[in-house]
């Protein structure tokens, strides 16, 4: 079969592929299909079994609902009869399944468990072309980077396999933002980690998001050495500053952290600081600030911005 000219839309995959997609070994899924028919497979000539896209979404739900405590069967009625109506039939609290993933994404998780980092470079730009780039950063992107961080809590995908992946991304992303057309007077957003952590992908998906909306952005990446941020910041005089925390890392190493960045955005009160990140939200719960804003999205990030031309 001529694979080369098939749209994403029409994907098919085998039960090896769905195994690695969903984590689920083929013995089980086999046995889903035949106790619950939770999916129903199409059969090639030879009876080897084939899978679709809304396949994979629905064994992936059906898998997350199991992992909160729902047996098999009543994790399958309910998946089977919301796809059906749209409505939950189970009133268990809480229900909360996986957003639906699409064929990229499913790709990309099928590469990042067995290493390819090739074939994960290759799908992603394929996605790129395909989606643009926001639709890229928000269907393929994120939602991967969601999968990556949930497969790395529950043990299913290695430090390995989380690095390769991670990294890959990260460096796509970094292609993007260095070949990215801004113009000569646009504002400047500069963005950095806090000292000693070491996520940037969050910090620079904002800022290629803000590139999209009239922002040049300088990235100075994870971990700073001290006084660097002060220093640019005089030098390049940016309009905005991005500060990113995914873990509380940065904050138990110095407990007087928020404290310091909140008094550098004080006495810089010319420029919006913004601190943002899981673990910067965690931490900051409660705090009396002076002028530092928290944030949680890019909406947060340009409130009060004056729309760019």
């Amino acid at each position: 079969m001529n694979t080369i000219n098939r749209t994403f839309d029409n994907e098919h995959y085998t039960i090896q592929q769905v195994s690695d997609m969903t984590g689920l070994s083929k013995q089980v899924i086999r046995k889903w299909e035949e106790r619950h028919e939770i999916v129903k497979p199409k059969r090639l000539d030879n009876g080897y079994r084939i899978y679709n896209k809304t396949d994979v979404n629905v064994l992936l739900n059906v898998k997350t609902l199991a992992d909160q405590g729902f047996s098999i069967k009543q994790a399958a009625a309910l998946v089977i009869e919301e796809n059906k109506t749209g409505h939950q039939t189970l009133k268990q609290e809480p229900v909360q399944q996986i957003e639906e993933l699409n064929n990229h994404v499913f790709q990309l998780i099928e590469k990042g468990t067995h290493c390819d980092e090739i074939e994960i470079n290759i799908i992603l730009q394929q996605a790129f072309h395909y989606h643009g780039l926001s639709d890229f950063l928000t269907s393929v992107v994120i939602p991967f980077l969601k999968e990556i961080g949930n497969r790395w809590e529950k043990g299913e995908w290695d430090a390995y396999q989380e690095s390769i992946s991670s990294m890959v991304v990260r460096d796509f992303l970094v292609q993007i933002r260095r070949n990215f057309k801004y113009r000569k007077n646009a504002p400047l957003v500069l963005g950095a980690c806090l000292p000693n952590e070491q996520h940037e992908i969050p910090v620079q998906i904002l800022l290629l998001q803000l590139m999209q909306l009239g922002w040049k952005s300088l990235l100075l990446g994870t971990s700073p050495a001290p006084g660097s941020l002060e220093s640019i910041v005089e030098k390049l005089k940016p309009v905005k500053v991005l500060l990113s925390a995914s873990t509380t890392i940065p904050f138990e190493v110095d407990p007087l952290l928020l404290k310091k960045i909140d008094d550098f955005a004080f006495k810089n009160k010319h420029i919006d600081v913004c601190l943002g990140g899981h673990g910067a939200i965690i931490y900051s719960k409660g705090q009396t600030l002076k002028a530092l804003r928290i944030v949680q999205s890019i909406e947060d990030v340009v409130e009060n911005t004056t729309t760019i031309d």
